[in-house]
């Protein structure tokens, strides 16, 4: 069947609500940080429970900077990583003054290698920031061991990983110090850019919340709509400027009530793919069983070596024949210029992370996508690796 226009990796799902609250904002007067910021702090909050306080931010990469920063995390320490993730879980790491160590991942699952951090570790790591890769928690209970027993801080890269749980508990309440999720415009819910950050840890939310807006010492929100004279404020410390306007916050807001529904379509897309590619030379993303969970935020195929063609080719060929876009996660940060050269990292450190890269294609998987786009994807794939 021939398609007339290009399916597209990733779309955004937005509704006429998220609009409507969009307008009331615009039309409030509140368009920076106010009223619909602090409730959709709060519905986060009470979403992922266990008595942790939501932080919203700009962005997922500005969480992960102010999770850091509020740990300590500072020149000279080292923050052991994955080299399988985009480059702002590393770029943080060297806004501090600190060093980015990477790991290599495990082949299954495309997390990070429990057993690759503790060989990483020595006398200058402060900390540890496990990514969940498509949305897959990692092995959280053995990377949390590793911390309690090296005394290391845990700071969740969360940017796939909404809504999803491990071990039965919500990703955002588990006993890391902090977690960062993006609101991008490909996540599962989306507020255009930005992000939250969680904490049951009082002190880290209290730097968080002073350095996401100049280092001031009360909110925006707060100094503006308080009762009494707000002009007077303190700078405590040099912040940033992180925080989430309203105009954002409105989307979020109901984005959050359908993170669920909107999850399960990913998952059913997920399962569609999983039973139309299984006889196709691919290797599949790994499955949770039935006591585990994933969030679907990708769908990532290596393609074996049997298959007819290889990886750039089949991703044109996707695009220009069968108008259907799909991406690559992630060129590896250890095989990128300037992490390359700064840490005279080699390839052959990393074979997984390498050999994933080599193989990987990210296939259209958002809630947006009806039954026929998934069809057609699966018939397309399979033309072009002649089956």
């Amino acid at each position: 069947m021939e398609r007339e226009n290009f399916l597209p990796f990733a779309q955004p799902d937005i509704g006429e609500e998220e609009i409507r609250e969009v307008i009331d904002s615009m039309r409030s007067g509140w368009l920076t940080s106010g009223p619909k910021t602090k409730k959709f702090e709060e519905n986060f909050a009470s979403y992922v429970g266990n008595e942790v306080e939501a932080m919203a931010v700009n962005s997922a990469t500005a969480g992960l900077h102010l999770a850091l920063e509020a740990c300590g995390v500072g020149v000279g320490d080292e923050v052991i990583t994955s080299s399988y993730t985009f480059t702002s879980t590393a770029e943080v790491v060297r806004y501090l003054g600190a060093d980015p160590v990477f790991v290599d991942i495990d082949g299954k699952t495309m997390n990070i290698s429990v057993s690759a951090i503790e060989k990483a570790i020595s006398v200058r790591t402060k900390a540890i920031i496990p990514v969940h890769i498509g949305g897959l928690p990692c092995d959280m209970g053995g990377i949390l061991e590793l911390a309690r027993k090296y005394n290391l801080r845990v700071i969740e890269d969360a940017a796939h990983a909404f809504p999803v749980k491990y071990n039965g508990h919500i990703i955002g309440a588990l006993d890391s110090d902090a977690t960062v999720f993006s609101f991008y415009a490909t996540k599962t819910i989306t507020t255009g850019e930005g992000g939250m950050v969680t904490t049951k840890d009082r002190e880290i939310a209290k730097r968080i919340k002073i350095m996401r807006l100049h280092g001031i010492d009360r909110d925006a929100f707060d100094r503006y709509t308080s009762q009494k004279p707000a002009w007077y404020y303190e700078i405590v410390a040099p912040g940033y400027k992180y925080n989430m306007s309203d105009i954002m916050a409105s989307m979020g807001i109901h984005q959050l009530k359908k993170a669920e529904i909107m999850k399960e379509r990913r998952r059913e897309i997920a399962l569609q793919y999983t039973e139309g590619l299984a006889d196709l030379p691919v290797t599949l993303p790994y499955i949770p069983g039935t006591d585990e969970d994933h969030s679907w935020h990708l769908y990532a195929i290596r393609l074996n070596d049997d298959a007819p063609v290889g990886r750039d080719e089949f991703i044109s060929r996707m695009s220009a024949i069968a108008k259907i876009g799909c991406s690559v996660h992630f060129i590896p940060l250890h095989i990128q210029p300037y992490y390359k050269k700064k840490y005279k990292l080699l390839s052959q450190s990393f074979p997984a992370a390498t050999d994933a890269f080599k193989r990987e294609v990210s296939l259209p998987i958002y809630s947006k996508m009806t039954q026929g786009d998934v069809e057609y994807v699966i018939t397309q794939i399979r033309k072009i690796l002649g089956a």
